[in-house]
């Protein structure tokens, strides 16, 4: 959804998917940093070892706020 958009345009995405998010939830599949720093969950699949996927879910509730912004920052 977000790939062909510039910064400005993402933070636009990301405020209507807040508007809307008591009446729905959203799955969204995207390589942006912003638009995963708005994600109230993040779920991943990675391969360390070739042949072996792994699952990875971070809550992002059970960080606190200044972790997330300096993880947001750092990636």
């Amino acid at each position: 959804v977000d790939a062909a958009l510039d910064e400005a345009n993402v933070g636009r995405l990301s405020d209507v998917l807040k508007e809307f998010l008591n009446q729905s939830q959203f799955i969204l599949i995207t390589h942006s940093k912003r638009t995963m720093a708005g994600a109230d969950v993040l779920c991943g699949v990675t391969m360390q070892e070739s042949g072996v996927s792994r699952r990875i879910a971070i809550r992002f509730e059970d960080w606190p706020e200044d972790s997330r912004q300096g993880q947001a920052a750092a990636a």
